[in-house]
């Protein structure tokens, strides 16, 4: 299973990934591909959309049974906390 999480995804980038991947939400792509189209699907849209911003989460063989990658800029960052993958976002303290 793989997910990947775009910011502001061109369409013609969206399309290519609506070939493999389910998009159940706006820019949220869901599938079951192998790692070989994975990989080259993202080298595809690295090269093809370099500042697009990527997060993507894809099963793996962890103790976690996923990993976690970034790429360009996001809302959201990998954080490893005792040996965990974690995702944590930036957020404003309310002003008194």
């Amino acid at each position: 299973m793989t997910v990947i999480v775009a910011n502001d995804t061109p369409p013609a980038i969206r399309g290519l990934l609506k070939r493999w991947f389910v998009e159940p939400r706006p820019n949220v792509f869901v599938g079951t591909v192998n790692r070989r189209t994975r990989e080259k699907t993202i080298e595809y849209v690295r090269r093809n959309a370099p500042d697009l911003g990527l997060l993507i989460i894809a099963s793996d063989n962890s103790t976690q049974g996923f990993h976690i990658q970034t790429f360009g800029e996001t809302k959201r960052r990998v954080v490893q906390e005792s040996g965990l993958l974690l995702i944590a976002e930036d957020w404003d303290e309310p002003s008194e």
